[in-house]
């Protein structure tokens, strides 16, 4: 079955038979991933988070400031993303995968937070976490520090060892209680053989763009904090 007429130069029969194969399944592919993205959206309500933690920040004005988790949704009725980013005041340098991702999640920032609540969690202090942003040139992330609280350890940003995690989780207000909807399970779920758990991959460009070439992702190649 033909399914489109577009055809690029000097393509063979044989190119254009496997490229539709691979088209039908690009499109079960698309249709799957809406699927389990409505199944998401249909969870109920997880557990209301058990305290209203308190966050520290560096306000306009470049002092720092404290923030509680529920003034975080400057969009009242949006959902709020956070992302733990594995930079504990123990580790010599910011995890190199975390920081591949975030640098382009900072270029999308901007857009999503017209749509969503969204902010970046580190247990390193928020002075230490400004400094590499600025380093990284991160311009519109909301950088927030939970050495002062146990989101980390309460939501598995943390294990119980210390150790940092890089777990992203949504949480949601509903009648003046702030409620947990999900988090990147998959993270903790069994990966595949050969393969990570890729728990954030949907948003994290890179691997997507590899994903289209013949030499794909590859199993020997991982980000460096410089080239």
């Amino acid at each position: 079955m033909t399914l489109h007429s577009v055809r690029f130069p000097g393509e063979s029969e044989s190119y254009r038979a496997a490229r539709d194969a691979l088209l039908t399944a690009e499109m079960e592919l698309r249709r799957k991933t809406e699927e389990v993205a409505a199944l998401r959206r249909k969870l109920p309500l997880g557990g209301a988070v058990p305290e209203d933690y308190t966050f520290e920040e560096l306000g306009a004005d470049g002092a720092p400031r404290r923030v509680r988790m529920s003034e975080l949704f400057a969009r009242p009725d949006a959902s709020l993303v956070l992302y733990s980013f594995m930079y504990g005041p123990d580790m010599a340098q910011a995890c190199p995968m975390c920081t591949c991702m975030l640098d382009a999640l900072d270029g999308n920032a901007r857009h999503a937070m017209q749509r969503i609540n969204l902010a970046v969690v580190a247990k390193s202090p928020i002075a230490r976490i400004r400094d590499f942003a600025g380093e990284r040139r991160w311009r519109s992330l909301r950088l927030l520090s939970s050495a002062g609280n146990t989101y980390n350890r309460d939501y598995h940003g943390e294990t119980e060892t210390g150790a940092q995690m890089p777990l992203l989780n949504v949480f949601v207000r509903r009648q003046g209680k702030t409620h947990h909807v999900f988090a990147t399970e998959l993270l903790f779920g069994p990966a595949e053989t050969g393969q990570n758990h890729r728990h954030v991959d949907p948003i994290w460009p890179l691997w997507n763009l590899f994903d289209f070439t013949p030499e794909g992702r590859g199993t020997d190649w991982f980000p460096k904090l410089a080239y």
